[in-house]
């Protein structure tokens, strides 16, 4: 591997450690500055009712589980700019099914020059994948010391290897969008549980209950409910949408790879 490609893979490796750094910073700010402003407040005091209509004032009074959800729905929206970013520059310049189309078309006619050409000027995985086993297919072509079955598995080869090393590419980061649908549920249930909690207390005491105490423990444990259920119902669309985007390039890889294979396969017999 080069110092270029390590380096690569080292700034790819801190990406989501900082990413959800910053998410934190930038949420805790929000909460602080924006939400718990006290103009968002009746008499300005963040410690009192916010004023009514004034959804940054009851957000506030979900308490210290707010910035940690927003930090989860701040962390999917830099992953999703992230994967249209990633996916985007993986499928290349132009549509991928005519670039499919034409270098099959060019292995039929046997313009395998013409086809690595078209790889360079493609950029994506696909490309990438398909230029390693084409310049082994030209190798291979004029090669005498290899019989058919050997020189169809060394083709074979040489196309699984450079897909070994693009197709985990298209995954990278996806297990953030599952982690994110299973814990901003989780950790917006705990701060309606914890809401509940004060809202009942309020309700215990004796003589009459604290109205005030009452109405923040219920504020509480609804926006953290709202803020859990958002960001893992987010969470799992977009998962969707980018799994099912993978499994189709996935599957426009390996359809190119059997294609280029059964062509050289077919080229042996002439």
């Amino acid at each position: 591997m080069s110092k270029k490609s390590k380096s690569n893979e080292w700034l790819q490796g801190l990406f989501a450690p900082l990413s959800i750094i910053l998410a934190f910073v930038v949420s805790v700010l929000l909460f602080e500055n924006l939400m718990g402003n006290p103009v968002n407040f009746q008499g300005g005091n963040p410690a009192g009712e916010p004023i009514s209509g004034n959804y940054l004032g009851i957000i506030y009074k979900g308490g210290f589980v707010v910035p940690i959800l927003m930090t989860c729905v701040l962390v999917l929206i830099i992953f999703t700019f992230e994967r249209i970013i990633t996916l985007g520059k993986a499928k290349g310049k132009g549509k991928l099914n005519e670039f499919v189309r034409n270098l099959q078309k060019m292995l039929a006619e046997d313009k395998i020059e013409d086809a690595i050409v078209a790889c360079d000027k493609q950029r994506g995985s696909l490309a990438n994948v398909m230029k390693a086993g084409l310049l082994r297919y030209r190798d291979l072509q004029d090669d005498k010391s290899l019989d058919r079955d050997q020189k169809i598995s060394s083709i074979q080869k040489s196309y699984e290897e450079a897909a070994a090393i693009e197709v985990p590419m298209l995954s990278r980061n996806m297990v953030i969008f599952s982690t994110l649908a299973s814990i901003s549920v989780l950790i917006g249930l705990i701060g309606t549980v914890l809401g509940m909690i004060r809202a009942f207390a309020a309700l215990a005491q004796s003589g009459t209950p604290d109205a005030l105490a009452l109405s923040t423990g219920i504020s509480e444990a609804l926006v953290n409910t709202a803020l859990g259920i958002t960001g893992s119902t987010l969470a799992i669309i977009a998962f969707n949408i980018f799994s099912t985007s993978i499994e189709g390039y996935t599957y426009k890889i390996d359809e190119a790879g059997f294609s280029l294979t059964q062509t050289f396969a077919e080229s042996l017999k002439k």
